[in-house]
């Protein structure tokens, strides 16, 4: 399949991406002719991406997001192996405690932090060395709409995704005019990180949502291609939420 798109010329890495959302945006990117490289933890499961998505256009490296060696690693890669790299997606994110704030544990809040924020600017530094403070391009940072209002027992996860996103404020300002940087902020995808909120109550938990199902990992994918587009050239530093309308709700009683 892949085999037959005519190759964009363009290149993303995209982080945390051997499953769910970050794979749903490698999929939608492989679609349309990029060449990418993906990221994350686990090498068999990269593997099996890498053969699901083509091997002939995608590559991966394995490693933790927050480690500044393998961010470095991870993009010396793409450039060796592509010679550029056009589009950022900084997918990869923990969540590992549902706790009130009032209880956190702080080491596990700074783990968070580290994972979901400090990563994607570790990678954003990266990438704008490497090609594109000279050449241009564009970052997607994939927050979530817990970053956009409380989010009760996961306060630690929307507390970092509310500092992706001003990260996404402070990167566009910097980088423009040359890159542009936007966030996603999805409700829940259908993915195993998200798992705990809807199964074994999918009907339930999707009936809150105005267009009835919770979101899949294409949904987010058409959305970072859309930013990594021309179609998308005089959007920067905004916050495209992708939500099923769940926040039409606001206020609702």
């Amino acid at each position: 399949m892949t085999a037959e798109v005519q190759d964009s010329g363009k290149v993303a890495l995209i982080t945390g991406a051997s499953r769910g959302i970050g794979y749903g945006v490698a999929e939608a990117l492989v679609a349309r002719g990029d060449r990418v490289c993906i990221t994350g933890r686990g090498e068999d499961a990269l593997k099996e991406a890498v053969e699901k998505l083509g091997a002939d256009r995608v590559i991966a490296v394995a490693g933790k997001a927050h480690d500044e060696a393998h961010q470095a690693a991870a993009v010396e890669r793409v450039m060796e192996v592509f010679g550029r790299v056009d589009f950022l997606i900084n997918n990869a994110g923990t969540n590992p405690v549902y706790s009130p704030m009032a209880e956190l544990d702080l080491n596990v809040a700074r783990k968070v932090y580290e994972t979901n924020v400090i990563s994607a600017l570790g990678f954003a530094q990266q990438t704008w060395k490497a090609w594109q403070k000279e050449n241009g391009g564009a970052i997607v940072n994939i927050a979530s709409v817990a970053g956009l209002a409380p989010s009760p027992f996961i306060g630690s996860y929307g507390m970092s995704k509310a500092a992706m996103i001003n990260l996404t404020l402070q990167l566009a300002h910097e980088f423009a005019p040359g890159v542009r940087v936007n966030a996603i902020a999805p409700a829940v995808v259908k993915t195993k990180f998200a798992q705990a909120l809807y199964e074994g109550r999918e009907e339930e938990a999707a009936a809150g949502y105005p267009l009835a199902r919770l979101g899949v990992p294409e949904d987010i994918g058409g959305a970072a291609a859309f930013l990594t587009s021309d179609q998308s050239d005089w959007i920067t530093g905004q916050t495209l939420v992708v939500d099923g309308g769940i926040f039409l709700n606001a206020g609702v009683h």
